[in-house]
């Protein structure tokens, strides 16, 4: 339902505190959370830097946001981007809607690192060998540097 909770959404789960993800919130406010992606099953490690940001309300898609959200998700995925580029050394940040897999809202903003070959670049630049990759702890060590680089923005 948009506009509530939904109990049986990952998504929704997590907001309330009632799933755990490495990293924990990068950013939260009382419209928008953004976070490290988890490691996908099947899968030792993450890639490092790929980040989701949802709206906290239960919207399923896009043009399920209010405006206000909108605007608050556009200068968000902004304000990420920047710090990727900035803590990471990203070269290009990708902004993927796919949503096929879980019904509520998320933006994926994925980094690309120097040095990807062309044939990664796009959707699939998290298939690289070569990409940085990492676990809980790294994850974890990315997420402080980028929650440190915002909280720095913020004060000017």
């Amino acid at each position: 339902m948009v506009g509530s909770e939904a109990p049986n959404c990952f998504i929704c789960r997590k907001h309330a505190g009632l799933e755990r993800v490495p990293g924990g919130a990068i950013y939260q406010d009382g419209l928008l959370y953004a976070g490290h992606a988890q490691i996908r099953p099947g899968r030792e490690a993450a890639y490092l830097g790929y980040l989701m940001v949802e709206p906290r309300r239960h919207a399923p898609g896009l043009g399920d946001l209010t405006p206000e959200e909108a605007r608050a998700l556009g200068e968000l995925a902004a304000r990420l981007s920047r710090a990727l580029r900035a803590c990471l050394g990203a070269e290009h940040i990708y902004a993927f809607v796919i949503g096929d897999a879980v019904p509520h809202f998320h933006l994926h903003l994925v980094p690309r690192y120097p040095g990807a070959p062309r044939k990664f670049w796009g959707p699939r630049v998290d298939e690289w060998p070569d990409a940085p990759q990492g676990g809980a702890a790294e994850i974890d060590a990315i997420c402080m540097r980028l929650r440190e680089t915002l909280l720095a923005e913020d004060r000017g």
